[in-house]
């Protein structure tokens, strides 16, 4: 059966070029990196806009002798893959040129006042829990079009364009009142993520419905060890994401669907308030509320440990962690557990997404630049060394093909191929509505603590979700099924 806003199984597969390393490893990549020029200069608007030239080894008339700045979220990606291998192939393609890098765990931190007094970087990798609000981004012009960077033609192959060598949704989650911005860069696997090693030992299946989840958290209590753990700080975002998805397996797409669109009572949907009384009584039984006081960070170390089971991550949890990884622990993903015996998606349902979103400055000093670097990184080189250095997939299709890739990748692959149509789809009130989000990741703390009832969560989102609907100097965004 497929449910609203799902692809099949061989589409998705296809367009973020995961085919070959499921079905078995392919002939290897395509190696493109054209050489810079000067070409014909494109026509900028006053809107930010940047026409493509009819030069396809500089299609943006880049200036050769313009810096460049770049500041990227070093988070569970690090930044090395665009010090060391994005930025390098921008100063390869224009010999000379400087390229200013910068790294932090918080982007808006930094950035929100040089953006107001209009010195901003060219380039930047918005991410994390201090990420800058899109929308209101878009309001103020900040954002420039990347219609152009869609339309140039591919580094790898120049009869094609941007847009046809990316996962369509790319172009989807690109739109901010209609007008493409943002450039998500990864695709990623959120589900509950495992020691499949300690499984192993210990003889261990994963539970398929929600009292065998829960008899595995008595089993593991007895151990010492807990059933699910979440970071309370700088993290409780990922339970937030846990409880979206567990509704949406309960319910269907169309629960998530109804909160980014604003629908009322969305958030009071039945599915919704099922999910969070689920997890509420997981944590009641088999959590610790000393995790309240942890960041992702520390709670991810007490999972190497072997201290807890499973963790509501995404896929870039393995490189996040690569260093501190002990050999007897190798990262699995596992879908969440049916919660009732009429959910609407089946045992195997895993949320499959794109983001890690860049956007290129439209008063930045090299806007041109900008689009240029993010035509690199949509090139299959930039795309097969970004997941060498991350161990996470990108957007681009076919950049996987060859790569001997990570346990913990091909359990993801696996479990999407097992999943077929059942893909949850992304919450995108996140980008849309940053203060219906961030006020979403205090409450989930306040629930998971028993401060407030499943209900009363519910009732607080939709209220706040009202609220912003009613507030005509927020930008409306909808999406379809």
């Amino acid at each position: 059966m497929t449910h609203p806003g799902e692809i099949t199984r061989r589409q998705l597969l296809r367009r973020i070029g995961l085919t070959a390393f499921v079905a078995g490893p392919g002939a290897g990549l395509l190696s493109a990196c054209a050489t810079g020029g000067a070409g014909d200069e494109p026509t900028a608007t006053p809107t930010g806009t940047i026409a493509v030239s009819a030069d396809p080894k500089n299609p943006f008339g880049v200036d050769a002798k313009k810096p460049l700045e770049v500041t990227i979220f070093s988070g569970g990606y690090g930044d090395a893959y665009a010090k060391d291998l994005h930025e390098e192939m921008y100063k390869k393609r224009f010999p000379g040129v400087t390229v200013k890098h910068n790294a932090t765990q918080e982007i808006g931190t930094q950035l929100r006042s040089r953006f107001v007094s209009g010195d901003v970087p060219d380039v930047v990798n918005n991410s994390g829990p201090a990420a800058l609000d899109l929308a209101a981004m878009a309001t103020e012009g900040q954002l420039a079009d990347l219609t152009a960077l869609f339309d140039a033609p591919s580094l790898d192959d120049p009869a094609k364009k941007v847009r046809d060598t990316v996962t369509p949704a790319v172009l989807d989650n690109a739109k901010i009142d209609g007008k493409d911005l943002v450039l998500n860069y990864t695709v990623s696997h959120r589900a509950l993520w495992y020691n499949a090693k300690l499984f192993a030992d210990k003889g261990w299946t994963l539970p398929k419905t929600w009292a065998e989840f829960k008899a595995l958290g008595e089993t593991a209590k007895q151990e010492g060890i807990l059933l699910f753990a979440y970071p309370g700080q700088k993290g409780p975002y990922y339970q937030l994401w846990n409880a979206l998805y567990t509704a949406a397996k309960i319910g269907g797409n169309q629960v998530i669907i109804d909160i980014d669109n604003l629908v009322d009572n969305a958030w009071n949907a039945e599915a919704m308030k099922q999910s969070v009384t689920a997890w509420v009584e997981i944590q009641t039984l088999y959590g610790d509320k000393a995790y309240f006081g942890l960041d992702h960070t520390q709670t991810q170390v007490k999972q190497l440990q072997n201290k807890l089971l499973f963790y509501p991550v995404g896929s870039w949890i393995e490189n996040e962690m690569a260093k501190d990884k002990p050999k007897d622990f190798e990262y699995a993903i596992a879908p969440i557990p049916d919660v009732t015996a009429a959910d609407k998606m089946p045992y195997g349902a895993i949320q499959v997404g794109v983001g890690e979103n860049f956007f290129v400055s439209a008063k930045g000093k090299n806007s041109q630049g900008g689009l240029e670097y993010l035509r690199i990184m949509l090139s299959k080189e930039g795309a097969k060394g970004f997941t060498e250095k991350t161990l996470n997939l990108t957007v681009v299709n076919g950049a996987a093909e060859g790569l001997d890739l990570t346990p913990g990748l091909k359990s993801a692959a696996k479990a999407q191929d097992t999943a077929g149509q059942n893909i949850i789809t992304d919450a995108r009130f996140e980008g849309w509505y940053k203060e219906l989000f961030d006020y979403g990741t205090q409450q989930i703390n306040v629930v998971m603590a028993g401060r407030i009832t499943p209900e009363k969560f519910c009732q607080n989102m939709q209220k706040k979700a009202d609220a912003i609907k009613k507030d005509s100097s927020v930008s409306k965004q909808t999406r379809g099924q």
